[in-house]
């Protein structure tokens, strides 16, 4: 639903005239793939922040072989590289205060069904003061002899404090 002015309008793919220039399809496709990028960050951000915090050894199920990670602006890519780091971490508590998502435009990923997730929230490492922090994923959708999962093809954590 459209709002213009504080003034609530139909749903934009039952307007005429998008509907009179063959629109109403690909907004119809638009808002499935919006539906499905909100369902996958949400189950996603759980049980990211779940995992990493108790179940850090089964984090790596969670990346593509060729993943990247870049941790407050240190690169980590590969598998190997990956589970080294994360077990280097510290024991951790994350809490997540807001997600956003949206789907990335398949014409910009190969035809490859993408989620951009965006995270922000506090984070404690055992041994140090919280912090406040970013994190950005690229999930992609992968198919298994079974079902299809979302899986990191991309993660950028940044920590947001700043001097006060």
């Amino acid at each position: 639903i459209v709002t213009v002015y504080g003034i609530l309008q139909q749903p934009l793919w039952q307007n005429p005239t998008i509907a009179s220039l063959g629109l109403t399809a690909i907004l119809q496709d638009f808002r499935t793939d919006v539906d499905l990028a909100c369902r996958a960050a949400e189950e996603f951000v759980n049980l990211y922040y779940e995992t990493i915090d108790k179940r850090r050894r089964q984090l790596i199920k969670l990346y593509t072989d060729t993943a990247t990670l870049v941790w407050n602006g240190n690169p980590i890519s590969g598998q190997d590289s990956l589970v080294e780091f994360f077990e280097m971490l510290p024991s951790s508590e994350f809490q997540v205060n807001m997600f956003d998502c949206h789907p990335v435009h398949e014409q910009a990923t190969q035809g490859q069904k993408t989620v951009l997730v965006v995270a922000h929230g506090i984070v404690k490492f055992e041994g140090n003061k919280h912090h406040y922090f970013n994190q950005n994923f690229l999930l992609s959708l992968h198919a298994t002899p079974t079902n299809s999962v979302w899986k990191i093809a991309s993660d950028c954590f940044r920590f947001q404090d700043w001097a006060g």
